[in-house]
């Protein structure tokens, strides 16, 4: 399935609450009806009932809790915190939340305090405008914290945002958790839908969608930039489809009715940069491979680079000989005076869990919260550098502490890879 073309052949699939305009009347009728049904009866031959049939029970359940939490935030104001990397799935899914809300008069901010570094990323901002605001530490302390009736996770689970403690120090509540990650720890937030099986968050949006809490209109521009956004999404975290599952092509389906094709491959052709390329460069120089895994440190990288690493693993993983491809470098950001390791991991085995391979590399801090995590071929990890941070302008120093580091993570990857072997003994 390309979607860089409409996808007509799903027309016909009853997947909308909103009937085709072209269909007569009689017609109409047929195609609501099924969405409208009310919760299955799992109790009773609960063996008979086909997947998608459950998961149609459990997004209507859900749908309805959200609403119900929605009525009764009316005229609140709220804020949406993403990652501090926010990708695709975290942009799109966070706008279809605020679309939604505001048909409750709730007011949004969609706020990350990283960088959108990749270039799809800020294609996707820029092409759709995209209502998405960067709030650093610094920003926060301008900011009056108590006009915000609650804030909104989605797609994280505030355990890879800097904003996260501040905004919770304020005393903002947690109304709602969306994610489809594995649970990082406990949050009491008043609704939660965590779906770790679930391939994408912006299905989990979609689903909200065909279940009628907001019909999207193909004549209203906004809503066609958000279908292509989530379309978008949708596709990059299932690997172009690749690991989709059925709920997944439901979801496209679904979407193919309001995106725009030609603006999605806008999108996806966006160039890589001149950085991007030479941090890919020094991953294939400083890369080794043992066990069909390929290690590589990239160095010290600035932080609007960060995306940067990921993509370095997306091209290491397609060696020959090669299922599994870990890329880390130190990240420097010198508007906060930080820090911090960032690793990404790429995988095309089917044996090997990402949350599960990281999670016992580098186990957790001294909260209980992991370092990292994962989820269907692919995972990532951030380790504070604390009281190292900085004095890089001594190049000696800085070497020092980058080998320090580089042989520490690859300790703790080959300790796993080869658990026989002495990871940082020459050869």
């Amino acid at each position: 399935m390309y979607l860089n073309s409409p996808v007509t052949q799903f027309d016909s699939l009853s997947l909308t609450t909103e009937p085709n305009s072209e269909e007569p009347e009689i017609e109409k009728e047929v195609v609501e009806l099924p969405l409208t049904r009310p919760s299955l009866p799992l109790s009773t031959g609960e063996a008979g009932i086909y997947p998608a049939q459950r998961g149609n029970s459990l997004t209507n359940q859900k749908s309805e809790e959200l609403q119900k939490t929605l009525m009764a935030h009316r005229h609140d104001r709220q804020l949406v915190i993403l990652q501090d990397f926010p990708d695709p799935d975290a942009l799109s899914s966070a706008w279809t939340y605020q679309l939604i809300a505001q048909q409750y008069d709730i007011k949004c901010e969609i706020i990350y305090a990283g960088a959108l570094s990749h270039q799809e990323n800020i294609a996707l901002v820029r092409l759709t405008n995209l209502p998405v605001q960067r709030w650093t530490l610094q920003t926060l302390k301008s900011k009056d914290l108590s006009s915000y009736q609650g804030f909104v996770l989605i797609d994280n689970q505030g355990t890879t945002s800097q904003l996260l403690s501040a905004v919770q120090q304020a005393g903002i509540p947690l109304v709602a958790l969306i994610d489809h990650h594995s649970l990082q720890g406990e949050l009491n937030s008043e609704f939660e839908d965590v779906r770790p099986y679930v391939r994408a968050t912006a299905t989990i949006f979609t689903q909200y969608l065909q279940s009628g809490l907001m019909a999207l209109d193909s004549s209203i521009n906004q809503h066609v930039k958000c279908a292509t956004a989530l379309m978008h999404g949708l596709r990059s975290d299932t690997n172009r489809l690749m690991q989709a599952q059925e709920e997944d092509f439901m979801a496209a389906a679904y979407l193919s009715r309001f995106y725009d094709a030609q603006l999605l491959n806008a999108i996806l052709q966006a160039n890589r940069s001149k950085r991007v390329m030479d941090v890919i460069e020094r991953s294939l120089k400083n890369r080794i491979v043992q066990n069909n895994f390929s290690i590589a440190g990239v160095g010290y990288l600035r932080y609007d680079d960060r995306d940067a690493i990921p993509q370095a693993a997306d091209f290491l993983v397609t060696e020959e000989n090669v299922h599994t491809a870990v890329v880390y470098g130190i990240v420097h950001d010198e508007d906060e005076e930080l820090e911090i390791v960032i690793g990404s991991l790429r995988t095309s085995k089917l044996t090997l869990d990402p949350d599960e391979f990281i999670k016992e590399a580098f186990g957790q801090d001294s909260t209980g919260r992991f370092f990292g995590g994962g989820r269907t071929s692919a995972g990532g990890f951030e380790i504070p550098m604390g009281f190292l941070s900085g004095s890089n302008e001594n190049s000696a120093y800085a070497k020092m502490k980058w080998e320090v580091f580089d042989a520490q993570i690859k300790q703790k990857l080959l300790r796993l890879v080869n658990p026989r072997d002495n990871p940082i003994q020459s050869e």
